[in-house]
């Protein structure tokens, strides 16, 4: 049987949309203690399907669910960032592109992911157009880290170190960026061609 209703939570949050068995089925919006996120789109047997979700902050998701957390493609925008792509389990993977949100500039990364981090192949392009095919890792970093070939020097948002010396070829360069972030020491590797 399928109805339809309104339902406050004991904690602030409500409820409005389709209903089925008692729990929510078809359309709805559901919203949070004191205002606290909203998730409007489609339910069945009382979990999120496809919709979007937008948190206090203003970050968002726009994409498809399964068992109450992100599955299959979406979009989520945090912040002057975005990432579009496949969720699995509520992570980042397989593919996806992240780079800056509504037209921004700055980096962006394409290509494959594991458990949330860059793992596996992607191509980093940069403010200036120049590019750095990568091998990565996310096992140790949320950075990718491993070498490619560019056709400009990194223009990332962190200092670069550049290392020019023994073992390389030509006007071959390797840049290296400090790590992203503080719990570990890996950093980007990038042995870039000069176009």
């Amino acid at each position: 049987m399928s109805s339809g209703g309104r339902f406050n939570f004991d904690d602030g949050g409500s409820y409005c949309g389709g209903w089925a068995d008692g729990k929510a089925h078809g359309h709805g919006v559901c919203t949070g203690p004191r205002g606290q996120g909203e998730y409007a789109g489609s339910w069945a047997h009382g979990f999120e399907t496809l919709g979007v979700y937008t948190w206090p902050s203003g970050s968002s998701y726009a994409g498809t669910w399964a068992q109450g957390r992100r599955q299959g493609l979406g979009l989520e925008t945090k912040g002057r960032w975005a990432y579009r792509g496949e969720w699995t389990h509520g992570l980042k993977g397989r593919y996806g592109v992240r780079g800056p949100a509504n037209g921004g500039q700055g980096a962006q990364y394409g290509g494959t992911w594991s458990n949330g981090l860059q793992d596996g192949y992607g191509t980093e392009t940069y403010c200036d157009g120049g590019e750095c095919w990568l091998q990565a890792s996310g096992l140790l970093c949320a950075w990718p880290r491993g070498y490619g070939i560019s056709g400009s020097e990194y223009v990332g948002l962190s200092p670069v170190t550049v290392h020019e010396g023994s073992g390389l070829k030509g006007s071959q360069r390797v840049l290296a960026s400090r790590p992203r972030c503080e719990k570990c020491t890996v950093a980007q590797v990038c042995v870039c061609t000069r176009a």
